[in-house]
């Protein structure tokens, strides 16, 4: 589904309340990324923010739709989900809105940092490199 240039320029104009906006072409639709934090997606001529399991509940309770997409006949549910059509009217009604995306996209990108830096550091311990080095020996 192609995404009218225009449209994106204004999903920019409007999430800018938060920040130095940047898109991106992406899987069909863009990207958004706000102080370099991907926050957004535009597919068709919808924006979907980030939400995760601490703001979904405003997202659902405003009205919002998940993004979801079908790929090899199965449906796929993503942490994105459209905006209150009033809040795609200016920035300051964004604003709320943007600031609950850039919230979301943090804390998935400080858990991805957890686990990389658990996982490394597991790796890297005395027990479980031994254990590595007696599996490679049998």
């Amino acid at each position: 589904m192609a995404v009218p240039a225009e449209f994106v320029h204004y999903c920019a104009e409007l999430l800018s309340v938060a920040g130095e906006v940047r898109t991106k072409r992406m899987f069909g639709g863009w990207g958004v990324y706000v102080d370099d934090v991907f926050i957004a997606i535009v597919f068709g001529e919808t924006l979907h923010l980030k939400a995760d399991g601490q703001t979904e509940s405003n997202f659902a309770g405003a009205g919002c739709r998940r993004f979801e997409y079908t790929a090899r006949g199965s449906l796929h549910p993503m942490s994105y989900w459209s905006v209150p059509a009033e809040a795609m009217d200016s920035p300051q009604l964004m604003a709320p809105w943007a600031r609950l995306a850039i919230g979301a996209a943090l804390r998935a990108a400080a858990a991805i940092t957890t686990r990389r830096s658990s996982s490394r550091a597991a790796r890297d311990s005395p027990q479980v490199g031994a254990l590595a080095r007696s599996a490679r020996k049998r």
